[in-house]
């Protein structure tokens, strides 16, 4: 394992490197593979997600068109629902608990870029830090989860919602950025 990849790995600011965009390209073509497979596909596209992700639970469907960085840095728990057009930038770990519902057009985000230093920026420097989805949340169409949110189990996150902090158990949460609204139930 090279520099920058351990320095990603270990949650710590890294430059892109050859390394990395080796892996990129391989999760690219998995990901070519898993989107051109047709209607009546369905083997295709499990065997080419157990290739891809870290982990795949049972029952887990992810409709296609379906984009993500590395792959190898996700996991999808039982019966998790990914739907089209999810992006998914696994930088650092995406945990997906049991019976996650996530919407169409979900990015799930874990890099972060420097704020306060412009020329750390223009450099490509780059940090990441892990996503956690509670089991049972449900994420709207169009929700956005920056680096380093957790959701917590069982929590609804409305549409169009941007998540930048941890979301409790329980809540209903939405906006830009997402507060909470209400329990459930």
């Amino acid at each position: 394992m090279g520099e920058q990849r351990a320095r990603l790995e270990a949650g710590e600011w890294y430059l892109d490197d050859a390394e990395l965009q080796s892996l990129r390209r391989d999760c690219w073509r998995r990901l070519d593979r898993f989107n051109a497979a047709g209607a009546d596909d369905d083997d295709v596209r499990h065997k080419v997600l157990h290739e891809l992700l870290g982990e795949v639970g049972s029952g887990v469907e992810v409709v296609p068109r379906f984009q993500c960085s590395y792959g190898y840095n996700i996991s999808l728990g039982d019966r998790a629902f990914v739907n089209a057009n999810a992006f998914f930038t696994d930088d650092a770990p995406i945990r997906v608990g049991a019976d996650v519902r996530i919407g169409p057009g979900a990015q799930l985000v874990t890099a972060l870029h420097p704020i306060d230093d412009p020329d750390q920026r223009r450099e490509g420097w780059e940090q990441a830090l892990p996503i956690e989805i509670g089991s049972n949340a449900w994420l709207g169409t169009g929700v956005t989860v920056g680096a380093g949110v957790r959701i917590g189990a069982d929590s609804v996150i409305g549409a169009g919602s941007v998540v930048l902090s941890d979301v409790p158990d329980r809540v209903v949460a939405a906006g830009t950025p997402a507060r909470v609204i209400r329990e459930v139930g």
